[in-house]
């Protein structure tokens, strides 16, 4: 490697200690690797920072050494707490997050994490990776993509945020083998266009929003939903949605979803208590997916869900070979019709779970 390709924030002043504020010295050295398309080298330590600017063509790469409960390696820690976000990646097409903490620390209100926001979708692919980052505890979403067009997100962990997890506004994205973990929002959340979805092998668990949720107005379309963990999700774990016309070709395979519908401290409606919310969609497959019933570990807390599938006006739709043991309180299949032509629901295998006492102190 070049020696100016790889430009170390301690030559620029940065002081890693957790206290001075080292957003002036981080920025020199991405506008500094911006010349010749380099990458920045955040060592192991603490960075307080303000909002950050990330330049096209650029790197900016730490050390992953952060656990699930723990931030470490290389963190940076939001020192302002009105900036609208902690890294904007706004405009910097072809950039890679690598290996760093990002910690909103609470300070805020709707502050993101990482955050791209255009006005339109442009000419260019934005093609931001993001890999092996922590970003935790921001006000807003831990990463926020407000008309991103090619992304990937793999082997993160999105957690304990106080919006969603992911935020996309877009399309043409990989988002796999991630943890997306105890948001107060969803795991995932798509409330505006939505397409080209690729989300595979993630754990999406204790978010109080829901799993995965596509609900809104827009164009939604091409989602891939293949052998993700769906675990305690508040409301749905996933919950596809369109409001006027169908939402076409969702493939829903080879998931597991435990204990759906879970409070987290907020009133559900009746309909949230459920697995899988599924409507107004065309070209649906819904296959060899496994559901249950449980409350909270230690088994505490309450039983949920009351329902497994709850489905209505699909067309050219296939629900089918999904198994559910002890998969639901109340009813494993709604179907609350108002279907086109095409739709088959048929051996879909399970059990309601045995009656309980309900009870938050239930053991």
């Amino acid at each position: 490697m070049h020696p100016q390709d790889s430009m170390n924030v301690l030559n620029f002043g940065a002081a890693a200690d957790g206290v001075t504020d080292d957003s002036a010295a981080i920025q020199r050295a991405i506008d500094a690797a911006a010349a010749h398309q380099g990458t920045v080298l955040i060592p192991p330590g603490q960075y307080a920072a303000a909002s950050l600017r990330l330049r096209p063509h650029v790197g900016i790469m730490g050390y992953p050494t952060w656990s699930f409960r723990e931030m470490g390696g290389s963190v940076l820690r939001l020192s302002d707490p009105t900036a609208q976000c902690l890294l904007d990646i706004t405009g910097a097409f072809g950039s890679t997050v690598h290996g760093l903490c990002l910690d909103g620390q609470g300070k805020g209100q709707g502050v993101h994490g990482i955050l791209i926001d255009k006005p339109d979708y442009g000419k260019e692919e934005d093609t931001p990776r993001l890999e092996r980052c922590k970003v935790s505890r921001f006000t807003g979403d831990g990463v926020h993509f407000g008309r991103v067009w090619c992304f990937s997100v793999r082997h993160c962990m999105l957690d304990h945020n106080g919006g969603a997890g992911l935020s996309v506004r877009g399309w043409d994205g990989f988002v796999l083998d991630n943890w997306l973990s105890g948001n107060k929002g969803p795991g995932y959340l798509g409330d505006t266009e939505n397409a080209a979805i690729t989300f595979t092998g993630n754990r999406v668990e204790w978010n109080g929003g829901g799993g995965l949720r596509v609900v809104g107005r827009g164009s939604f379309n091409m989602f891939q939903i293949t052998g993700n963990y769906f675990d305690r999700s508040g409301g749905p774990g996933i919950h596809f949605e369109g409001t006027h016309d169908r939402i076409p070709h969702v493939t829903i395979t080879g998931n597991i979803i435990y204990r759906s519908g879970a409070p987290h401290g907020r009133a559900l409606k009746d309909d949230e208590s459920s697995h899988l919310i599924l409507r107004h969609l065309a070209g649906l497959a819904c296959t060899a997916n496994t559901f249950r019933v449980n409350p909270d570990d230690g088994m505490k807390g309450l039983f949920s869900p009351q329902f497994g599938i709850l489905y209505a006006s699909l067309e050219d739709s296939v629900i089918k070979d999904n198994v559910l043991h002890k998969g639901a309180l109340k009813q494993l299949l709604v179907d609350q019709g108002r279907h086109a032509a095409h739709v088959i629901v048929q051996d879909n295998l399970g059990s309601l779970h045995p009656p309980v006492a309900q009870s938050p102190g239930i053991t």
